[in-house]
């Protein structure tokens, strides 16, 4: 009998848990290790903190679920992986082990890395469900008094999507409650140029958020690293292709939202040098497996991809959610064959789908495959894609809900959405 064990279950680690346990065997155990009991859906948080979502609504209890499939669940997380004796140690101090390890913990959010950053200090985030319900308090305070809004994301972020909705979402907001007229925003970025996204941008991503910005009366500053953050004033500079200093912006706000830089949490950038890089990223194999100790198995924004491109600033690699759907259908398949003696066979795509919603609209942009050169970068804007987004939104926590897997059916979906861009 097979042990497998699952660390996070948030949209890479849930569905894993699901896939393996319809893939393998009853005879094989299979287990989720979280540090939370609930699951919520990462990508509606830009909603909840303007108050078009509520917790209820994009979250629910891991463990009934996970009960009526088959899957052992703890949810007292993970203090250490030791992968030498297939152990890991949880955080009540008991120890779990393991045959076979899929590591899909998400990121470390590394607001410590800027003085006065991050919900600790004088900034926003919308990258948990908690932050994003604190953010929306702040936000109905804001409205009372409200001011300049500073939005966008820090040097050495590598998800910038969430940092675009969620201007564009205010936007929208400020106009419906006729405040806007009294909110000057400015978008603050490492990237080199609106609409990079950490992809070397995709089609006309460039002009195409330039335009909404321009349009939409959001001011922006690329290049852009931010030195310290205080009460109310946001100390930015801006850098030229040598990374030095070639202007400083005192910018003051009532309101300010960032995404930090990511690291690998402490259970796996406690790891050692040979199996993470030097932000604590698991390295993985084309077959999404570690290269010291193949039994451990590596999905979604925890694992190790270099920079497309070189910038003044450092810049990530996004991991979008269909990148993250094909490396879990990767490590199922090569799992599977692990337990069944054969060599793995199975390697994800790493293609890029992401839809945004942009308040007044929505944008959609397909990378194939997600690093360059791409045999397709295609961008395109429209209602349908806030309505496509709405839909995606449903469908998943719908079958995340009921324990359903489908795998086939999803990128079916997935695949006929790329089918109807490429028209």
């Amino acid at each position: 009998m097979a042990h497998v064990v699952i660390v996070g279950a948030s949209t890479g680690g849930l569905p894993a848990a699901y896939e393996l346990r319809d893939a393998l065997d009853n005879n094989h155990r299979v287990s989720v290790v979280s540090n939370t009991p609930i699951f919520h859906f990462v990508p509606s948080n830009p909603w909840v903190a303007v108050g078009w979502r509520k917790r209820e609504q994009i979250s629910f209890e891991l463990a009934p679920v996970l009960e009526n499939k088959g899957i052992h669940f703890y949810d007292s997380g993970v203090k250490e992986i030791e992968a030498q004796y297939n152990r890991l140690t949880l955080a009540d101090g008991t120890s779990l082990s393991y045959d076979y390890l899929v590591v899909a913990t998400g990121p470390k959010l590394s607001f410590d890395e800027i003085e006065g950053f991050g919900p600790e200090g004088f900034t926003e985030s919308i990258c948990t469900i908690d932050h994003a319900e604190d953010a929306y308090d702040s936000w109905r305070s804001f409205l009372k008094d409200p001011g300049p809004i500073v939005v966008g994301a820090v040097q050495g972020a590598s998800c910038f999507g969430p940092a675009y909705e969620f201007a564009m979402i205010m936007n929208r907001a400020l106009r419906k409650a006729k405040l806007r007229h009294r909110v000057p925003i400015t978008f603050v970025t490492p990237e080199p140029y609106i609409g990079h996204m950490g992809l070397g941008g995709v089609g006309d991503s460039k002009g195409l958020f330039e335009s909404e910005f321009r349009q939409n009366d959001i001011k922006w500053i690329t290049n852009a690293r931010v030195k310290k953050v205080e009460s109310g004033k946001m100390l930015v500079e801006e850098v030229d292709d040598k990374a030095e200093t070639i202007k400083t912006h005192q910018l003051p706000f009532n309101y300010s939202m960032l995404i930090p830089a990511f690291k690998g949490v402490d259970c796996v950038a406690g790891l050692g040098d040979e199996m993470v890089n030097p932000r604590g990223f698991l390295k993985v194999d084309d077959y999404q497996r570690s290269p010291v100790y193949p039994n451990i198995y590596g999905v979604g924004v925890c694992i190790a991809i270099p920079p497309i491109e070189a910038t003044a600033l450092p810049v990530g690699a996004p991991k979008t959610g269909y990148m993250i759907e094909s490396m879990t259908r990767a490590t199922v398949n090569n799992i599977k064959a692990a337990v069944e003696g054969r060599e793995p066979d199975s390697q994800p795509s790493w293609n890029a789908i992401c839809l945004a919603d942009l308040g007044h609209t929505g944008a959609a942009f397909v990378a194939e495959p997600q690093i360059p050169p791409r045999n397709v970068a295609w961008m395109k804007k429209g209602h349908w894609v806030q309505w496509a987004k709405i839909a995606f939104e449903k469908y998943f926590l719908f079958k995340m809900k009921r324990g359903l897997s489908e795998p086939k059916v999803e990128r079916k979906i997935l695949n006929l959405l790329g089918i109807k861009l490429l028209k």
